[in-house]
């Protein structure tokens, strides 16, 4: 993927909202309505960035990549 999320402003929204939740997954946190609603608009935000989502196989990379992120970003 072409777009660097880390810097966005939906992702950084996203780790913060994470890192108050106290949860402990950040894929337990996505699957909430808080976390999903950040989701979102960082899906939102790839799509204007050019990101095409619409393969399973990229979609599911994406995600693995934002999960990954929010976890280090929590832990660091």
């Amino acid at each position: 993927m072409d777009w660097d999320f880390s810097e966005d402003s939906a992702f950084l929204a996203l780790c913060e909202a994470f890192h108050e939740s106290g949860e402990k997954s950040a894929i337990e946190f996505l699957a909430n309505g808080e976390g999903a609603f950040f989701y979102q608009d960082l899906i939102q935000n790839a799509a204007g960035e050019g990101v095409d989502l619409s393969d399973s196989e990229l979609m599911t990379e994406f995600q693995n990549e934002i999960i990954e992120m929010m976890e280090y970003n929590k832990n660091n």
